[in-house]
């Protein structure tokens, strides 16, 4: 589901930027677009000792890597135990998730598939219930609390 409604934001975008006019289409970009989706991968299950050089290494066997990641806790910086691994082109990354699923990497069996993108999220301050006494913007609190 997520990757359909990606596919067609893709698609309607790719076609809003590339129409010729005529009612033609440039493909090339618009398979472009779609195929850069599928280069990276999601690896779970990764050992807090795994750093970016072994994760690296460990997957370039498959093909040029672009970019090991692993994502990092931001209070305590110790691995969350999973990372991303991107790929020069989608054959490379596809063999790699193929191979690598179920290995053992620094001890753990890892996890890799390939890497959803992050659904947007809310930007500022949100959350909050109202004002009032207990978020309850009816409610001023028990009887008299507001009188001096």
């Amino acid at each position: 589901m997520a990757f359909s409604n990606r596919f067609g934001s893709v698609l309607k975008h790719t076609i809003s930027l590339n129409n010729l006019g005529n009612g033609q289409i440039a493909t090339a970009s618009m398979l472009g677009s779609i195929r850069c989706f599928s280069n990276k991968l999601f690896v779970g299950g990764l050992s807090w000792g795994t750093n970016e050089g072994t994760l690296r290494e460990a997957f370039s066997s498959h093909g040029e890597v672009t970019e090991a990641r692993i994502i990092n806790d931001r209070e305590t910086g110790r691995s969350r135990g999973f990372g991303f691994v991107s790929f020069a082109t989608e054959e490379s990354a596809n063999s790699a998730m193929s191979a690598m699923d179920g290995q053992e990497l620094d001890g753990r069996n890892i996890r890799v598939t390939v890497a959803n993108d992050r659904a947007p999220r809310g930007g500022g301050f949100g959350g909050g219930y109202g004002g009032g006494y207990g978020g309850n913007p009816g409610f001023d609190g028990p009887s008299g609390a507001n009188d001096y």
